[in-house]
């Protein structure tokens, strides 16, 4: 009996889905206004992260810049100012370091305010086949692509739980071994956390995971499928 009404459930849900899916075919969903937001990106000297910071500036949001690269930052904090926008903060951070991540969020904190929608965009990529790759650089993978998002997380995330406002974007990846292993656990990450905010209640808190292919970046130098 329980097996044959959770049966009924699921292709329940199915069908309010295929319906809500057809509804937003001719109705378009609402875009998130992100005016007045305050955006940090980590990675926003170059490539995806650059693309979001110019995106959110154009949209009249206060943007945050990470990146260990300063030549970077420089770059694209001018090309957001560019956009006529002068609310542009940047800050050298190695996200890797779970310290300097605690250290540099309380500067943004105290200089800028709460961060409202946080954007784990930095990573880093062997370029190489498992056997190949050396053991210093899959750990940096790790440290880079997984644990710095649980220190941004517990740096930003109780602000946007005091205030029931916020969201979490998660910058994945759709491939590459132990890269692909390291943005698979941000993903778990992302998801139990989107959980935990569902059963406290916090549901002004969301969650986005986004999984692109290959970046022609210069970081994927060496990758193939």
């Amino acid at each position: 009996m329980n097996c044959f009404l959770e049966t009924l459930k699921v292709l329940g849900l199915l069908v309010c889905y295929l319906l809500e899916t057809l509804v937003f075919l001719v109705v378009p969903r609402r875009k998130k206004n992100v005016s007045g937001e305050i955006v940090l990106i980590t990675g926003a000297g170059s490539g995806i992260g650059r693309l979001l910071s110019l995106k959110f500036a154009s949209l009249g949001a206060t943007v945050v810049l990470w990146d260990v690269n300063q030549e970077g930052l420089k770059e694209t904090s001018r090309l957001a100012r560019e956009l006529g926008t002068a609310r542009v903060h940047s800050y050298i951070c190695d996200c890797s370091k779970r310290q300097e991540v605690y250290r540099v969020a309380d500067q943004v904190k105290k200089e800028v305010g709460d961060v409202s929608i946080l954007v784990n965009n930095a990573g880093i990529v062997t370029g190489k086949m498992f056997m190949d790759a050396p053991d210093s650089l899959m750990e940096k993978n790790m440290e880079v692509n997984t644990m710095a998002h649980f220190w941004t997380y517990k740096a930003f995330l109780p602000a946007m739980m005091a205030s029931n406002h916020g969201h979490l974007v998660s910058i994945a990846s759709s491939g590459g071994v132990a890269y692909c292993a390291s943005k698979f656990a941000a993903v778990g990450f992302a998801e139990s956390v989107d959980l935990e905010m569902k059963d406290l209640g916090r549901t002004g808190v969301k969650t986005t995971i986004v999984c692109p292919y290959l970046i022609n970046t210069g970081m994927f130098d060496g990758s193939r499928t």
